[in-house]
């Protein structure tokens, strides 16, 4: 008699592990969710922290941190299931909860990704991953958070922190679901075949477009800080950049829901896509300007970072190395050329030049996807047969079907984020008033980045001389400096 199998490390063990979960396919999921909730918190954090101006700083990193957190709640509550549940709409799911133990350690599935052929007849399944819902939840929650915090970024140093706290969760709900739902959910978009990988339309144009809207509802910063913003810590400002470069592991690795083929050309593609686009972003910048830019290198990393997710796990190499190159120029000559020639890329105050590095670079990576996608790969990913780029017997009908996607997107998050907007500013000033953008962060907050004085902020002289007027044994705080040979230097930042 042969003897039981021992126990592996996919075995079944009821109750905790059903016969349909893989504790590696669960294992990476959770993983690639930590690592995309990296990028957010802290690499953005810290990014938005120190490419600021000093007197920025604390709300800059805060309307990161603050979009981080309602977006969990807002998810758990609405949004997941809007987003990934039951169709309502071709473009919409339907509502409800991701909070009940039944549905959260149930087996993970996008009911609306069935695929039915010609004469309603099924021809692929619903998408089910080998782990459990939670898995999923917490997963495209890091995605639809960082969403909004790469919005952000057009909004930086003069947006109204209460404005920014309203508005946050209601584009969630109205733009971002719309979106993820149409593309990823098992939408409108989905069942036509049109390629987003891992967000390059979902999240990037998304933000992209919202954030350009948003900034001219909200409007400029004032003039003084438009002309002169520069980062108060280059060296966090790279290694904020970093944990956002090393964090697109996960953001691409875990699209296709499980450790596959996909996952890891997606993960080489993704690494190979920003080293090219950092590397043209810094010729360019020796080329015309004499000499490299460390925030152009940071702006060339992201671009390429964004322009190779619709495509990172779809594409070859080497067309993922022409991905990068061309995310090193094309955002490059939009942001360096045109936006100086154009009066509506100059009216709109984007801090952060989050249009350019976001949208333009989501947008030619979905139609450079739309040529370059190869039969073999896409057919791992998606679910409707016969999805390839031109390139590969797609015809121009895949890129066309790209575009449509693209305008589709632009044109909802144009309308609903005005319409957030202005219902907002009826209640709640969009922007902070004159005297307080003087200030910056002490205003807003009523704290700092750094305990040194200068950049402009309101300096509280009576605080001053009570401070030094304080004795200490049997002498003033002045009386001891001058002892010990300070003179009260004032740093400039």
């Amino acid at each position: 008699m042969a003897s039981p199998p021992l126990p592996g490390p996919y075995s079944t063990d009821l109750p905790t592990v059903p016969e349909w979960l893989n504790k590696g396919d669960n294992a990476w999921q959770l993983t690639a969710a930590t690592f995309v909730g990296i990028q957010s918190m802290p690499g953005l954090v810290v990014l938005y922290g120190s490419i600021v101006k000093k007197k920025w700083a604390v709300n800059s990193a805060f309307m990161a941190l603050y979009a981080y957190a309602s977006t969990l709640i807002v998810w758990v509550l609405l949004a997941f299931r809007m987003a990934f549940g039951d169709r309502l709409f071709p473009f919409w799911g339907k509502a409800g909860p991701a909070l009940t133990q039944e549905f959260l350690v149930a087996r993970a599935s996008f009911p609306a990704t069935a695929h039915y052929g010609a004469g309603g007849k099924l021809e692929v399944g619903p998408t089910q991953p080998f782990y459990p819902e939670a898995s999923l939840v917490l997963f495209q929650f890091q995605l639809a958070a960082i969403t909004l915090v790469l919005l952000a970024g057009a909004l930086l140093g003069r947006m109204n922190i209460r404005a920014w706290m309203a508005f946050s969760p209601l584009w969630l709900l109205l733009s971002y679901t719309v979106c993820a739902f149409s593309l990823w959910g098992g939408g409108f978009l989905y069942q036509w075949g049109v390629i987003d990988y891992s967000g390059g339309y979902v999240v990037h144009l998304s933000s992209g477009v919202a954030g350009f809207t948003a900034a001219y509802w909200v409007g400029p910063r004032m003039k003084s800080d438009r002309e002169r913003f520069a980062p108060n810590n280059i060296l966090l400002m790279i290694a904020g950049g970093g944990l956002l470069w090393l964090g697109w592991a996960g953001f691409n690795g875990g699209a296709p829901y499980a450790p596959n083929l996909t996952a890891s050309v997606a993960v080489l593609n993704t690494n190979v896509s920003a080293a090219a686009s950092l590397l043209t972003w810094t010729c360019l910048d020796v080329i015309f300007f004499g000499k490299p830019s460390v925030i152009g290198a940071v702006q060339g990393m992201m671009t390429g970072l964004v322009c190779v997710t619709p495509g990172a796990g779809l594409v070859h190499t080497w067309a993922a190395m022409l991905m990068g190159i061309s995310a090193g120029s094309v955002p490059w000559l939009t942001m360096m050329v045109l936006h100086k020639r154009s009066a509506l890329l100059q009216k709109v105050d984007d801090t952060l030049a989050v249009f350019h590095t976001h949208a333009v670079a989501g947008l030619l990576g979905g139609l450079l996807t739309g040529l370059l996608a190869t039969p073999e790969l896409t057919s791992l990913h998606t679910h409707v047969p016969g999805t390839r780029g031109a390139f590969y017997g797609g015809g121009i009908a895949q890129v066309g079907k790209q575009l449509a996607a693209a305008l589709f997107v632009v044109v909802w998050n144009v309308v609903v984020t005005t319409g957030i907007l202005l219902c907002v500013g009826l209640v709640i000033p969009l922007r902070m008033p004159d005297d307080e953008l003087k200030i910056g962060d002490d205003a807003a907050h009523g704290e700092e980045a750094y305990a040194l004085w200068g950049d402009g902020e309101r300096f509280d002289v009576s605080r001053r001389a009570a401070a030094r007027s304080n004795v200490v044994g049997d002498q003033t705080v002045d009386q001891r400096l001058a002892a010990m040979g300070a003179r009260g230097v004032t740093v400039q930042l």
